[in-house]
């Protein structure tokens, strides 16, 4: 393969389907090169060997189509290809064809340097050379500058609305228009060029129009178009393109991970009987407000907990005509909507607008995607439309008569891309909502239909439940709400715990002081032989540098400057500050352990344990079936119609995909397991038959046998390297969902629902680092009341708090531990787990890796006179609050 596919790959982090795109792009350019001189029915035959669904390029140059579903990516694609064309094949010239004013502008957005979807980053060469950007909008101004010989590469933008306006208006193009800069038109410059290529951005939206018809004179060497919807809508129903070569569709992209999960909403033992279609419609509207409003807090809670920033979510209501939309506009803005609460957070986008007053609208939209803009709803006669690339469209209201397949495909398409670019783990984060009380089992039916290419989850609400309004509570330390400091990003949503507590200065002018104090601290973690622990804050020289750090970036009030108020005693802020510091915080130290020299590592060699890999025969008829239908499974089969050599080389291709395994240092035991694999396979099946098992089901043969190399991965290293990279680190805050109706309960009482204890808030610490904590079992919550009572000061850790990492797999994973208490002699990191997950695989691996760090951290705690730490695996089952905790670190201490 082209080293500059692996390269381009790599650098632009594709996605597998792009990935396979830009391999048989690569392939295309080997067997059918295009040129000017080629022939177009030789050029077809070569493509057709090999990719047997391109019938015709349906247009007077090759052309191919790549369909990759709503989310996955064309535009980066689009980057790749070029990227590809140009480093690897010399390729200077390229026109992408836009199908609207929006994606037009998005993509010469995303075609410009320094913009944040800039698509060719990461690309070396075009980091210090970037392509020239020519628009529908500059050219006749830039024309002269693309004679420049220094230009490599030149990427033409244009919107073909444009072009098709003018033709059916019976005017020549502007661009067929001559251009006093280049004695001829553009468009016949163009044409002359030997090495055009056309990329068509939402083919489908202008494939039989008469402006790409014309585009046609231009006579690129090759077209590439990108598409979710490969196919045209007409009177007789949707014709499929002819020259699709790669087809990954939304139900794979699912599967995969790549988009939202879409699920279909209805509430709890409903009933239409009896209900007007006004009645159903506003019991929708309310419920879809109402699951919106909890999606909220669940986007605010991920994102605290993980450190990443805030989606706010929108909902989407589809009304059946502009009337109607008026209608919803006019109750969502009363005070019998929700007392008002969204009177100034809804926006009406009025369809009967055409043209370029629509164009101006959706890019009003578009700013629902802000966390500044206030919008939250939005009510829209059509669905939205390709170049909506919003993230955060998280409920849709679907208040237009229609049967199950039309609300499927017009639900789904444009609510499924994913804020943080990849499935987060959390349903609420990973999922789009699809409030349809009257349609629930229809849809549902529908979607699970054979031919279907997706399948929707059932979300059944709960009356109760969404009654209760929830909040995201944010734990930050007491310390952090002692100097008043806030988090960061509040919200609507947003309630700070333990807001009651005491200021430890009361006095503004002194807060002010200690939070600079505070900030000054935070960025002394980062010099450990300065500073190796808190305690060290208490020195002198530290002190002073401290204070004069905090005179230097203090800006005195103007009351003070006027002498109108005294100025506070630097000195005593700060030294209370640190006092503060070091009793409200456990000493907790980043670890880094680097390799010395040069590490090696790889597999061992071993047997494969196949009883169980049992593939049935996959029929010549099926596999037709598939192609015809896009069927999931089709697409492993297919794989774009790339041939390998030999069997073993379906293996091979699988197994090279996974991050951990290097092609040049593993060849030989990856083609022993390979060989080991079709060996097995053709104990029961044919040559034939085997060829095509390992082609269909390439995937998860490859990820059967890389669950296996695990057990046998080796690694060497001259030694080790422990790196204290922070003496201390910021405690940081925790956030939780919970009902905004149910306080906190007194940690010292059980709750009723044991089975459900991870729903509940709990306060009342004494000696607790955080003022409200979570427990997720009952022996949890013992266990806080035996820290409370024996430790000095105790806390659980929030997400991100340790850098502490366990490999399980391929994968390095991060491992939270529990509780960390501390006494006087000791720090304990304390696991409790229940006594039939004591010697599970993942407890025991990360019990090693904990266990490892505490000895780094104690070696570093000793050496500047701090305490030692201690790991503590604890079943659930020995925990009772008679227990101490030094009896428990006899018993299970490790």
């Amino acid at each position: 393969m082209n080293r500059q596919v692996n390269a381009i790959s790599g650098r632009l982090s594709l996605r597998p389907p792009q990935r396979l795109s830009l391999e048989i792009l690569d392939r295309i350019m080997e067997i059918a090169p295009p040129g000017k001189e080629a022939v177009l029915g030789a050029q077809l035959a070569a493509i057709q060997s090999e990719f047997p669904t391109v019938a015709d390029f349906e247009r007077d140059f090759p052309s191919l189509c790549f369909a990759l579903a709503t989310g996955v990516g064309k535009t980066r694609l689009m980057g790749a290809f070029i990227s590809y064309l140009h480093l690897a094949h010399g390729i200077d010239n390229f026109f992408v064809l836009a199908p609207n004013l929006t994606i037009y502008n998005k993509l010469i957005a995303d075609f410009t340097p320094n913009t944040p979807k800039y698509v060719f980053k990461g690309i070396a060469e075009f980091a210090t050379d970037a392509p020239a950007i020519v628009t529908g909008d500059n050219y006749e101004g830039t024309a002269v500058t693309l004679f420049d010989a220094l230009l490599r590469c030149k990427i033409n933008i244009f919107n073909i609305s444009k072009i098709n306006s003018e033709v059916r208006g019976g005017k020549s193009p502007r661009i067929k228009r001559l251009s006093e800069y280049i004695g001829q038109s553009y468009f016949d410059y163009l044409a002359g060029l030997p090495d055009l290529v056309l990329l068509m951005d939402e083919s489908h939206r202008y494939r039989a129009s008469a402006g790409v018809r014309a585009i046609n004179e231009l006579k690129p060497i090759l077209g590439l178009e990108l598409t979710a919807t490969p196919f045209v809508e007409t009177s007789r129903g949707a014709i499929p393109f002819k020259n699709v070569i790669y087809d990954y569709p939304l139900g794979k992209a699912m599967s995969d991970g790549f988009v939202k999960e879409p699920a279909v909403v209805t509430r709890k033992n409903f009933s239409p009987a009896g209900m007007s279609p006004q009645e159903i419609e506003r019991l929708k509207l309310e419920d879809g407000v109402r699951l919106h409003e909890s999606v909220k807090v669940e986007l605010e809670t991920y994102a605290r907990e993980s450190g990443k920033s805030i989606v706010k979510p929108f909902l989407l209501v589809i009304a059946r005509d502009t009337t109607h939309a008026g209608q919803l506009m006019q109750l969502i803005r009363s005070d019998a909507f929700f007392e008002g609460r969204y009177r100034d957070k809804v926006i009406q986008v009025d369809s009967s607008r055409t043209g370029r007053e629509e164009e101006e609208m959706i890019e009003r939209l578009l700013q629902v995607e802000a966390t500044s803009e206030p919008t939250e709803i939005v009510i829209h006669v059509n669905m939205l439309k390709e170049g909506w690339d919003v993230t955060n469209l998280y409920t849709i209201v679907p208040l237009r008569a229609a049967n199950a397949r039309i609300l499927i495909e017009q639900s789904i398409g444009r609510g499924l891309r994913l804020p943080y670019g990849k499935r987060t783990g959390v349903m609420a984060v990973d999922r789009l909502n699809i409030i349809a009380h009257d349609k629930f089992q229809e849809i549902i039916d529908e979607a699970n239909r054979p031919d279907s290419a997706i399948r929707l989850q059932g979300v059944v609400l709960d009356e109760a439940a969404l009654g209760q309004k929830t909040v995201t509570v944010v734990s930050q330390t007491n310390l952090a709400t002692k100097l008043g400091v806030k988090p960061q990003q509040a919200t609507g949503s947003t309630t700070l715990a333990g807001q009651g507590q005491a200021q430890a200065f009361p006095k503004p002018e002194e807060q002010h002081v200690a939070k600079i104090a505070w900030d000054v601290i935070r960025k002394l973690e980062n010099q450990p032989q300065l500073i190796p622990d808190i305690h060290s804050l208490k020195k002198p020289e530290i002190q002073a540098a401290i204070i004069k750090t905090v005179e230097e970036q203090r800006q005195p009030a103007q009351l003070e400057l006027e002498g109108m108020t005294e100025k506070p005693d630097i000195a005593a802020v700060v030294a209370k500050t640190v006092e503060l510091f070091t009793e409200q915080t456990i000493n907790i130290p980043r670890i880094l352990v680097t390799p010395k020299g040069e590490v090696k590592s790889g597999f061992k060699p071993f047997t494969l344990s196949l009883e169980t890999l049992k593939y049935p025969a996959v029929s010549d008829e099926l596999w037709i079936q598939h192609l015809r239908t896009h069927q999931t499974e089709v697409l492993a089969l297919n794989r774009g119609g790339i041939e390998e050599v030999r069997p073993e080389d379906y293996v091979v291709s699988g197994l090279v995909d996974f991050d951990d395994i290097s092609y040049d240092d593993h060849a030989d035991l990856l083609y022993n397991l390979a060989a080991q694999t079709v060996r097995h396979f053709q104990t029961y099946l044919s040559k034939e038959e085997t060829r095509k098992v390992l082609r269909c089901y390439q995937r998860d043969i490859a990820r059967f046998i890389h669950v296996q190399m695990q057990d046998h991965y080796w690694e060497d290293a001259a030694g080790y390297e422990v790196i204290v990279s922070k003496g201390y680190t910021e405690l940081k805050e925790s956030a939780y969902t919970c009902s905004a109706a149910e306080p906190p309960m007194d940690y010292h009482v059980s709750p009723v629902d044991k089975s459900n204890m991870a729903k509940y808030l709990f306060n009342g610490f004494t000696r607790c680092l955080y003022p409200v904590q979570k427990f997720d079992s009952e022996a949890e919550r013992r266990l806080a009341l035996i820290l409370d009572r024996d430790s000095l000061k105790w806390f659980k850790p929030a997400k991100g708090q340790f850098q502490l990492f366990y490999r399980h797999g391929a994968d390095h994973l991060e491992y939270q531990p529990d509780f960390v208490a501390e006494t006087a002699d000791t720090i304990f990191m304390l696991e409790p787990k229940a006594r039939n997950q004591m010697e599970d695989e993942i407890v025991l691996v990360k019990k090693e890796a904990a266990v490892q760090w505490c000895a780094n951290a104690s070696n570093h705690a000793l050496s500047s006179g701090g305490k030692p730490w201690r790991y503590i695996l604890i079943p659930h089952d020995e925990i009772s609050t008679n227990i101490t905790l030094d009896a428990l670190a006899k018993r299970f201490g490790l």
